[in-house]
């Protein structure tokens, strides 16, 4: 899975040499995705290139060839590791938008965003349905669902990163390792929950964030995560 400004940078490459048959240069990139630096598009065309999206040309000029394209809709990566975790993508860069009216596609499921959730510090606690979202049904199984926008990037580790709308399954329980809305007092986030003797921890998928203990008593599970969304502008 690609990150926001690795598909941003492939995207702006791929238009740019359909256009005008060559790649941009360094300038040019690092212009269009606002860095600092050409270093940074430097470790983007990098790791594009490690995952076989792009090619680096010898003997040219501006030589960088797009291999392929990410698919609209992938399954992440089988679990590796205790408690690992990456959720079902659904890359919506050609999604409907969110909508109060559309009627949902044979094979997709309206749900509410009934606000957004905290990948870092806590944030006010769930809101009512403002919108409604489609959602593939291959990324829902039984049960209730919605949806809420991520705020932060504490989640990140995880595949999860800022302005991603998460599908979360309704319900009051999960197991220790899996990823969860958490309600603290009037405050909702999205972390991984452990269960570590009589304490709850809410753990962090980015090393910036530290990792909150709580009693059993202080933490109300609203959901574990099943699947996001995310879309690219």
């Amino acid at each position: 899975m690609l990150t926001r400004k690795q598909h941003e940078l492939l995207m702006f490459i791929h238009e740019r040499i359909k256009e005008t048959g060559v790649s941009p240069s360094f300038d040019e990139m690092k212009e269009a995705l606002d860095l600092a630096s050409k270093s940074g598009i430097h470790r983007l065309i990098t790791a594009l290139e490690e995952r076989g999206f792009i090619r680096r040309l010898a003997h040219r000029a501006r030589a960088l060839e797009v291999v392929k394209l990410p698919q609209q809709a992938t399954t992440a990566a089988p679990p590796k590791g205790r408690g690992a975790f990456r959720p079902q993508v659904f890359e919506g860069g050609g999604a409907p938008p969110p909508s109060t009216s559309a009627p949902a596609a044979n094979d997709s499921r309206e749900l509410p965003i009934l606000g957004r959730i905290a990948a870092g510090t806590p944030i006010d606690a769930i809101q009512h349905e403002r919108e409604r979202l489609p959602v593939p049904e291959s990324m829902l199984g039984s049960g209730e669902h919605y949806v809420l926008e991520v705020q932060g990037d504490s989640m990140i580790e995880a595949g999860i990163l800022d302005g991603d709308y998460v599908i979360i399954k309704k319900g009051d329980t999960a197991t220790s390792g899996e990823i969860v809305v958490a309600l603290v007092g009037e405050e909702a986030t999205l972390k991984r929950l452990r269960k570590k003797g009589g304490s709850i921890a809410l753990e962090a998928a980015n090393p910036k964030y530290e990792t909150r203990i709580f009693g059993p008593d202080q933490v109300e599970v609203q959901g574990k995560l099943v699947g996001l969304i995310r879309r690219y502008h």
